[in-house]
């Protein structure tokens, strides 16, 4: 589950994703519920809006996601098993409302000294991730405000060499059936089947990366591991 990113800022989003929106109520350093930065396709190409990360439900009374039982959800990442039938995520789904969420680096918690450590993810030729993801827009009930908010896609990693050592392990399940999880890069050329294809075309760019894909490292040097990975 990923719950925190950096976009690289203002200079390196208008270098490979395009215009920044007139919006500049958005963060660099993203935490659940902050506002930050997607594309999305529209009439004549691509654009960059602003959203709340962490995605609405349809009939939540608040942009502060709420299940039908009034509870607080988290909602930053979808689980790309259950999406299409999810009370939150199925809409958007349907409805092809996908996103690419840019992210100069995303960090997980690696758990394998027995500790948290937060550990970053970035590409190894110093160019953005773009992440898939759902938008959407949700009305406010009390204002009629529209809201635009998204979420990140996850896919299972207990097979893969260097995420299915991230997050806690679970004591109560096998060592292979873990349910870690990882979330979704899109490759520059997949873009545009991402943001405008089939369901079918979606659906098959949601997979794991290579462990070359990935460099990777403490976010605190001071914390700094060798990590078990194994070859694939």
């Amino acid at each position: 589950m990923c719950t925190y990113y950096e976009t690289g800022g203002p200079a390196q989003l208008g270098l490979y994703f395009g215009d920044l929106p007139q919006d500049e109520n958005w963060r660099d350093h993203m935490s659940p519920l902050y506002r930050g930065v997607v594309m999305r396709p529209r009439a004549a190409g691509t654009e960059l809006i602003t959203g709340q990360w962490g995605m609405i439900p349809p009939r939540s009374e608040t942009n502060i996601p709420k299940g039908k039982d009034g509870k607080r959800l988290a909602t930053v990442n979808a689980r790309r098993e259950g999406m299409a039938k999810s009370w939150t995520y199925g809409g958007a789904w349907r409805k092809g409302q996908r996103c690419l969420i840019p992210a100069q680096l995303f960090v997980e918690a690696y758990w394998g000294t027995g500790k948290h450590i937060a550990w970053q993810f970035e590409r190894p030729d110093g160019t953005p991730w773009a992440l898939a993801g759902l938008w959407d827009v949700w009305t406010d009930p009390a204002t009629g405000e529209l809201w635009t908010s998204y979420t990140m896609i996850t896919q299972n990693a207990d097979d893969h060499p260097l995420m299915r050592l991230m997050h806690r392990p679970d004591p109560k399940r096998p060592p292979d059936k873990q349910d870690k999880r990882a979330v979704v890069p899109i490759e520059h050329g997949d873009w545009d089947a991402w943001l405008r294809g089939t369901v079918e075309e979606a659906e098959a760019l949601i997979k794991l990366p290579p462990v070359e894909a990935f460099k990777h490292r403490a976010k605190d040097p001071e914390q700094q591991v060798v990590l078990p990975v194994t070859a694939e």
